[in-house]
């Protein structure tokens, strides 16, 4: 639309002109690092307590242990070495499902807002979009992450199972095949994409409010120190909901890894296991993943946005409430 059509257009009453930017390949390429190294770093730092997280879960004898108690127990009976078990397919795992899904949030973020039509849907409808957004780019991230992390799991919570990602990789292939490697897709998309809608959501809304309150002026003067006490305080909150809607996935996807449950279908293995666990059994282990999910997605935020900017990344889609305007 010409500068020209779009006064008329004003003039007659219409909606504004919709301008949405156009990410290049450049610039998803640059996404998609920054996701990958922001999100391999924070997992990778988090293996210790992901390995105590897991135990906690799978071990009856530690169920009732707190992140302290049985990171103690762990080191007196297996050594500190225990606690780095499964950093290899965690490292690769999350490098390509972190890469895959920031970057997949922006696409299909822009994707949503271009569907909405106009700036006023867009605002009205940000909630559908967020979660449309975020499930749509996990999902397709979960495809990469599914055998990575029941290779981990395999070697978290079976002692001598293999000697590190490659061999116990093999050894689920060998021994199980695609079935064996996939076990978890489904629990995992039911653990991971509650994540990502409270991790991405979250954030967004946090940074709303943040925003809401604040002048044009204060807004274009905000000190670094203050930017940086948003974004980090965004994240510990968008890693608290995160933490608590993927927590009861979370612990079934460990179980079926394990290799427990009835024989059957998916869904069947799921509803016996739920049922079987029981709601404080489902959410065993979920202080110490509250820490941890804190501290991975606050750190994710952190880092993205300061890679992206070494990268000359353009910035994301802002689509909140207080200008009413789709922003770049």
């Amino acid at each position: 639309m010409s500068n020209t059509e779009s006064v008329k257009a004003l003039a007659a009453g219409a909606k504004p002109p919709f301008v949405v930017p156009q990410f290049t390949t450049k610039d998803y390429t640059s996404f998609f690092l920054a996701g990958a190294i922001c999100c391999t770093v924070t997992h990778g730092g988090m293996t210790p307590i992901d390995v105590v997280k897991t135990r906690i879960q799978v071990d009856p004898e530690m169920a009732r242990m707190s992140l302290l108690s049985g990171g103690r127990r762990i080191v007196a009976q297996e050594g500190p070495a225990a606690l780095l078990t499964g950093f290899g397919p965690t490292a690769v795992g999350y490098l390509v499902q972190g890469g895959a899904k920031f970057s997949g949030y922006e696409f299909w973020k822009k994707q949503f807002v271009q569907i909405a039509g106009d700036q006023e849907s867009a605002v009205k409808y940000r909630t559908a979009i967020y979660l449309g957004a975020s499930s749509v780019a996990e999902f397709f991230a979960d495809i990469l992450l599914t055998p990575l992390e029941a290779t981990r799991i395999r070697l978290v919570s079976q002692r001598h199972y293999a000697t590190g990602l490659m061999t116990g990789f093999a050894r689920l292939a060998r021994e199980e095949g695609v079935a064996g490697l996939y076990a978890g897709f489904l629990p995992i998309l039911c653990k991971q994409i509650p994540y990502a809608i409270g991790q991405f959501t979250v954030n967004e809304f946090c940074h709303e409010l943040a925003f809401r309150s604040m002048s044009e002026e204060t807004k274009r003067t905000l000190s670094g120190p203050a930017k940086f006490g948003i974004s980090l305080g965004s994240g510990i909150i968008a890693g608290f909901a995160a933490a608590i809607l993927s927590q009861p996935a979370d612990t079934l996807l460990s179980q079926i890894n394990k290799g427990h449950g009835p024989e059957g279908s998916m869904p069947y293995r799921l509803k016996v296991l739920a049922q079987q666990a029981g709601f404080r059994g489902l959410f065993a282990g979920l202080g110490p993943r509250m820490v941890m999910t804190a501290g991975l997605v606050s750190g994710q935020f952190l880092l993205y946005g300061a890679i992206k900017d070494a990268l000359g990344a353009p910035p994301g889609l802002e689509i909140h409430k207080e200008n009413s305007a789709v922003k770049a």
